[in-house]
């Protein structure tokens, strides 16, 4: 299977700098995580890839090629803007995209069934999109992506209007995709997917990539910074710790905490204040950062600066 080079690309839009000498690689049998907040550039950097629009300077290759109506024959685009007819009925319209990337008519109508079955979705077949829910919709957008059997998979947000059942259907069609050997890129906010799916992870911020690496990698290069705290009673004392400076405080509920240390402080002194405070601790572990904290931490505090390599 080819694999997908991004090489040193820029676009300018007017006056707006979108996407800022961007290099990356995604490899076949892996997944990428393409993720950035919004308007940093990553819509951008995933229309150049499916050739929509084109760099201003730098290439996009697919294998030992620059990408061109050819590789958008072996790519499989699922955009965050859906694109689904919605007076048209679904096997209709799903046999009518297959055909578009080159499936004969009979080959394309065998694929729908089959995949329309793999969702438990048979019933569709003749049902107007218009006509289904938004989850369903999202599931028949994915088919239209995975239909033509593609090399290059590029996946925006896919969970989106999915409970956590199809999710999981889902999820495990992606991983299948995976061992298969295609090339995926998975471009999301919801970070614990991103932990669950990826392999690979390429962060935007502002047009400039940040972060670049495997996940495993940039994980233990933030070092265990992290502290997850359990515990029953008063929760004052995180207001404390953050307001002096020594915390920050990632995720919080009345019962638990993601606590990311700062200026040095050392985790006993969490676990001071903890103790002295609180009537009881169930949880105190010092780990790696979450996708989460690395996101907020690469965008807030390395923001513009050189990226990452790991």
């Amino acid at each position: 299977m080819p694999e997908l080079r991004v090489d040193g690309v820029t676009k300018r839009f007017d006056k707006v700098l979108a996407v800022d000498n961007a290099s990356f690689t995604a490899s076949p049998g892996r997944i990428l995580g393409l993720l950035g907040p919004n308007g940093a550039g990553k819509t951008t950097t995933i229309r150049m890839i499916a050739y929509i629009t084109v760099p201003d300077t730098g290439q996009v290759l697919f294998g030992d090629k620059q990408v061109g109506p050819w590789s958008q024959k072996q790519m499989g685009y699922l955009p965050e803007e859906r694109g689904l007819y919605r007076k048209m009925k679904v096997g209709e319209q799903l046999t009518y995209f297959g055909e578009l990337k080159g499936l004969s008519h009979s080959e394309a109508v065998k694929r729908v069934k089959h995949w329309l079955d793999r969702f438990d979705a048979s019933d569709w077949y003749g049902r107007k999109t218009n006509e289904l829910s938004k989850g369903m919709q999202q599931k028949v957008q994915f088919v239209t992506a995975v239909l033509h059997d593609p090399e290059l998979l590029i996946l925006d947000e896919p969970f989106v209007g999915l409970d956590p059942i199809n999710a999981e259907v889902l999820q495990d069609v992606i991983m299948e995709l995976k061992e298969a050997g295609r090339t995926i890129l998975f471009a999301s906010h919801r970070m614990e997917q991103v932990e669950q799916l990826c392999d690979d992870i390429c962060l935007i911020s502002q047009g400039k990539i940040v972060v670049n690496g495997e996940l495993r990698e940039i994980k233990k290069s933030f070092g265990r910074n992290t502290i997850l705290l359990d515990f029953e009673g008063p929760d004052g004392f995180l207001d404390d710790l953050e307001s002096r400076q020594l915390v920050r405080i990632n995720v919080r509920s009345k019962s638990h905490a993601e606590i990311r240390l700062l200026n040095d402080t050392r985790p006993r002194v969490v676990l001071d204040e903890a103790l002295r405070h609180t009537h009881e601790i169930s949880r105190f572990e010092l780990v790696e950062p979450s996708m989460r904290e690395i996101f907020v931490t690469a965008v807030t505090a390395q923001q513009g600066a050189e990226a990452i390599e790991v």
